[in-house]
C-alpha cells in the first residue's frame, strides 16, 4: 500500500478502496465526483434511477445489489423525511463498506438555521447521526448553495427566460461551485487525511441575487435576467398552486430561508483545508458556463 510519503504529489496518497458507490450518481455533484474518480482509475458505480447501477431512495429493494461489493460510498441522501438515509448506512456496514462520504448541508448543527421547517433535524441531521455512529471510516460534506443551481438547476430555468422570482430578499450567500464540492468528495474518497472530518464548504464571497444575475450577463454579455423579490408567504402560496406538497413546499422554502436571512454568507475554509486551494469563484464558473452555451 502507497503511504502518504511515498504518494507522487497530485495521486492519491494510498491504494483507494474500491468500487466505489456514488448514489445519485448522474445529479450535480455525484456525476462530478464519478468522472473523477474514473479518471484516478477507481472502480466506480454511478447509481441513480437513471443511471448505470440501479438505485432508487424510495425502493429499498435496490439498495442490497447496488451496495454488494462495495468498499466506499458517496452518500447523496434524499430530501425527505423521515430520511431514508439511516437505513441505508445500516444496509451499507452489513455489506462490507468501509468508508463513508455523506453529502450533507451547511447549518444543519445550527438550531433554527432553515427557520421553522421540516429542515431543522431533518433528513441532514438524522444522516449526519447515522454516519458517525456507523463505524466505517467517514467524511462529512456540508455546502451550502450550489452555484450551479443557476446554470442547470432550480434556478436556471428563471435566468434564462430573464426573470428570476424568489422569496429571499436582499439575503446573500457564499455560492459553492459543485466541482469544488466533487473534489473535496474524491480527496475523501482516495486519500489519507480525512476521516473524522467535517467540511464546511462555501465560496470565496457573498453575492445577492442582483450580483448573481450580474456576474451571469458579464459571462454571456447579454443583458442581465430581472430578479423579482416576492414575499415568502405569497411564494409559498403559488407552490400550493402548482400542486406541491405540503412537506415539499416546506423542504424547499426552508433551504431558501438561509439566504434571505444571510446566514448562507459567513465564509468557509472546507475547501482549503481538504484541498489546499481557495474555492472557485462563481464569475470562473459563469464564464465556463457561458463559453458551454449553457444558457443557449
Amino acid at each position: 500500500m502507497t503511504t502518504t510519503a511515498d504518494a507522487t504529489p497530485g495521486q492519491p496518497a494510498h491504494q483507494p478502496l474500491s468500487p466505489v458507490l456514488v448514489t445519485g450518481g448522474t445529479g450535480k455533484t455525484g456525476r462530478r465526483v464519478v468522472a473523477r474518480l474514473r479518471e484516478l482509475g477507481v472502480e466506480t458505480r454511478a447509481a441513480s434511477r437513471s443511471g448505470e447501477t440501479p438505485f432508487d431512495w424510495e425502493d429499498p429493494a435496490t439498495w442490497a445489489p447496488a451496495l454488494e461489493g462495495a468498499a466506499a460510498v458517496y452518500i447523496v441522501p434524499l430530501d425527505a423525511v423521515p430520511s431514508p438515509t439511516p437505513a441505508f448506512v445500516e444496509q451499507a456496514v452489513a455489506a462490507g463498506v468501509r468508508r463513508i462520504v455523506l453529502l450533507s448541508a451547511r447549518g444543519v448543527d445550527e438550531p433554527d438555521y432553515f427557520g421553522d421547517t421540516l429542515l431543522n433535524r431533518g433528513p441532514h441531521f438524522q444522516g449526519e447521526e447515522a454516519v458517525r455512529s456507523a463505524g466505517p471510516a467517514w467524511t462529512i460534506l456540508r455546502p451550502g448553495w450550489f452555484t450551479q443551481n443557476f446554470t442547470e438547476g432550480a434556478f436556471f430555468d428563471g435566468v434564462r427566460a430573464g426573470e428570476l422570482v424568489l422569496p429571499v430578499g436582499d439575503g446573500q450567500a457564499a455560492y459553492i461551485d459543485t466541482d469544488d464540492i466533487a473534489a473535496v468528495a474524491v480527496a475523501a474518497l482516495t486519500e489519507d487525511g480525512h476521516d473524522g472530518e467535517v467540511y464546511e464548504l462555501s465560496g470565496p464571497r457573498a453575492l445577492g441575487i442582483v450580483d448573481v444575475l450580474d456576474e451571469i450577463a458579464k459571462a454571456t454579455g447579454g443583458p442581465r435576467a430581472s430578479y423579482v423579490p416576492v414575499d415568502p408567504a405569497a411564494f409559498r402560496d403559488g407552490l400550493v398552486e402548482q400542486g406541491m406538497s405540503e412537506t415539499d413546499i416546506d423542504l424547499w422554502t426552508g433551504g431558501l430561508d438561509p439566504i434571505r436571512t444571510s446566514r448562507e454568507a459567513p465564509l468557509k475554509d472546507g475547501v482549503r483545508r481538504a484541498l489546499g486551494r481557495p474555492p472557485r469563484d462563481v464569475a470562473e464558473v459563469f464564464r465556463d458556463a457561458a463559453a458551454a452555451g449553457v444558457w443557449g
